[in-house]
């Protein structure tokens, strides 16, 4: 182990020097450019509504995928809802110990070498708890984009986007629950107890069940590749690179090296949670997520208190803007479209990444899980997004922007001043208007909401990097010592070029997952039976 942070940080001195010298952002970017370039055209491809409004293709899959869930499991998130809250509490724990509770009319089937239908043989191994499990996936949705990505789609939708990302996730909490029970139901459990899980397991097992195990393997391995991507771009130089930008805006510092500082920093931190694994991973989510949500929601709810006559102006607004909007994003659809698609970025429902995270739970009863996992977009999209916009647009009470009439740089105008505002600044000046000085525990709660996005993230990637390279300590430590390593050059650097690319690789495993999940589905059934009769019995 102290080898281990030897070498990480021995690499990150000559990786400091040459950011500083600026030839990393341009070299990186100049490499990336043309990649990012044809990765986005290929996986944001669009279909054009009009000719001021398209849609991606991607979004069709995701809204298409949920809405199928939602119908065919019989509208689980509503229920669901209580069961999840109870599993969470623990009040069905005792059924977890009860070794007949599973029935034994389980049929065997054997895939590549191992036994499918063994829930009640390996799947009550585990590493972490329902709720380790919950905040774990929950640290890599809730973040940046509940703060900067609120702003944005209101920015360009208005307040009628609201609605749109509500009832996205609503529906994609049907969507969390079948990717996370088949999360569960197809993981492996190595010697040591070590879960691997995910659509890579799901996907390769799951369809050689069904004869198609060559397809399922090409899927699994498509997937991985895209997740590592992914993990090593918006899961982690994304996040600290926006998290560096709030810190050194606000101490007002614009030396490069003060970003470079920050991100070794950082990099050190992540280091040394995320090579104890899962459960160092779960035992950090568990104390960070609930604080920093409770003091997020906290203000949101002392200002919309503090406004309280404003809020049936507020929602009336919503209303409105969601069905009678003309001249923002393109009308009504591009309204629609804008918060079906903030709000699919916000909580990654049918990405399939947070099946990794849950795969890792201690439970025998592979839905139990999957009913925990419909709490995310609740909790992500409905609640915190939700109060997240209610906030923005009470403090446009007085109408001094306009939505939907952006600058060239994308911001809302103030109409007196003329000043830009975007993202995380529209957001951090809407707390400011009641709580002076949120600014700042806004900073904090960004810099949290990365880390432990970066968590996560890292675990997701390392999973997959496992899929693919094995699972020795080898191919463990190199993943870990690379991924620290991009935490600094993304604090380091713009890296537009490759945050583009990385962005396009998250969404690219839609398509296996979604695709894979919806085969899949009567497992899901199976599995939620099994678990509901436990409960009755």
């Amino acid at each position: 182990m102290k080898k281990l942070y030897a070498l990480l940080f021995a690499s990150i001195i000559p990786l400091m020097t040459f950011a500083q010298s600026g030839g990393l952002d341009q070299k990186i970017n100049e490499w990336f450019t043309p990649f990012s370039n044809a990765v986005q055209a290929v996986i944001f491809y669009s279909i054009s509504i009009n000719d001021t409004t398209s849609i991606p293709i991607v979004l069709i899959v995701l809204l298409a995928g949920a809405t199928y869930f939602t119908f065919y499991f019989g509208f689980p998130a509503i229920r669901f809802f209580g069961t999840a809250i109870n599993v969470v509490r623990g009040k069905y724990d005792d059924i977890e110990t009860d070794d007949t509770a599973v029935g034994d009319d389980v049929s065997v089937n054997v895939v590549e070498g191992d036994v499918v239908d063994t829930i009640k043989d390996e799947s009550h191994h585990g590493e972490v708890s329902h709720f380790q499990a919950l905040t774990a996936a929950l640290s890599a949705t809730v973040g940046l984009g509940n703060i900067a990505g609120v702003a944005i789609a209101i920015a360009l939708g208005g307040p009628g986007a609201t609605l749109w990302m509500v009832l996205a996730g609503f529906l994609g909490m049907a969507s969390k629950f079948a990717e996370c029970t088949l999360g569960v139901r197809y993981r492996e459990i190595g010697p040591d107890g070590t879960v691997y899980g995910g659509p890579m397991y799901y996907l390769s097992r799951g369809f050689a069940e069904k004869g198609l195990g060559g397809l399922g393997k090409g899927f699994a391995v498509f997937f991985a590749v895209m997740c590592i991507g992914g993990s090593f771009g918006g899961g982690n130089m994304f996040q600290a690179n926006q998290a560096a930008a709030q810190f050194t805006s606000l101490l007002g510092v614009q030396s490069s090296w003060a970003g470079t500082a920050f991100g070794v920093v950082m990099a050190i931190l992540v280091a040394i949670v995320i090579i104890g694994g899962i459960k160092r991973i779960g035992k950090v989510a568990e104390k960070i997520v609930p604080f920093m949500a409770g003091i997020y929601v906290l203000a949101a709810t002392i200002i919309i208190v503090a406004n309280i006559g404003a809020v049936p102006w507020a929602f009336g607004q919503i209303f409105e803007g969601a069905f009678t909007a003309k001249g923002i994003a393109g009308g009504f659809v591009g309204v629609l479209i804008v918060g079906f698609q903030r709000a699919a970025f916000s909580n990654e429902a049918g990405v399939g990444s947070a099946a990794i995270a849950h795969s890792a739970v201690k439970t025998k009863y592979a839905a139990s899980e999957g009913i925990v996992a419909l709490l995310e977009p609740f909790i992500d999209t409905i609640v915190i997004c939700t109060m997240t916009a209610l906030v923005i647009i009470i403090f446009n009470h007085d109408g001094q922007f306009v939505f939907g009439q952006l600058n060239a740089a994308n911001e809302v105008v103030i109409t007196a001043t003329g000043e830009g505002l975007g993202g995380v600044n529209l957001t951090a000046r809407a707390f400011d208007s009641v709580i002076p000085g949120f600014s700042y525990i806004l900073t904090i709660a960004v810099i949290l909401f990365a880390f432990s996005t970066m968590l996560s993230w890292s675990y997701y990637g390392l999973q997959s990097w496992k899929y693919l390279f094995g699972r020795s300590m080898a191919v463990d430590y190199t993943y870990k010592i690379l991924f620290c390593l991009m935490v600094v050059v993304g604090a380091a650097s713009s890296l537009s070029a490759v945050v583009g690319f990385s962005d396009a690789m998250i969404f690219a495993m839609v398509f296996p997952n979604i695709i894979g999940v919806i085969l899949l589905a009567p497992r899901v059934k199976e599995e939620l039976e099994k678990y509901l009769n436990a409960i009755k019995k």
